[in-house]
């Protein structure tokens, strides 16, 4: 074997290593990208919009995705050039990582409706409220005149 071809094969080991290291840490950014427990659990405010509102800005994965795409592009890479030798354990984190981003994200998108839906709702309500109350002021003024009558 010749001497190119010994450094070819270590420069594609470290290349190997290197883009491995890159889909890693590109995880690991997408990790700490991913909202707290914490801040979406314990979110606090004066009226349900308040904590409604401070749930949606919890729940928003910052860039979570970009970091996600930069480990896919890294791995699909790796894979394509048959440079890594096991990496079920990349893959795993991938679909696991994409899953949580997609689970967090809808579950913002529902919040995103609460908070529309709402104060719509609070709305009618009260309306409903005071159609009632003036049903009922005029019973009492109809039952009032009928008294005096």
């Amino acid at each position: 074997m010749s001497q190119t071809s010994l450094d070819d094969d270590e420069l594609f080991g470290e290349a190997a290593t290197e883009m491995r290291s890159d889909v890693e840490a590109s995880l690991a950014e997408a990790r700490e990208a991913l909202p707290d427990a914490d801040a979406v659990w314990d979110v606090a405010a004066d009226n349900t919009l308040g904590v409604l509102n401070a749930l949606k800005t919890a729940l928003d994965v910052g860039d979570a995705e970009d970091h996600l795409r930069d480990a896919k592009k890294w791995y699909t890479m790796g894979e394509r050039a048959d440079a890594f030798e096991d990496a079920d354990d990349l893959a795993e984190e991938i679909e696991e990582i994409a899953a949580l981003i997609e689970d967090v994200d809808d579950a913002r998108e529902q919040v995103g409706d609460l908070t529309s839906t709402i104060p719509q709702l609070r709305s009618t309500l009260e309306s409903f409220e005071d159609e009632a109350d003036a049903d009922a002021d005029a019973d009492t003024d109809a039952d009032a005149e009928e008294a005096e009558a």
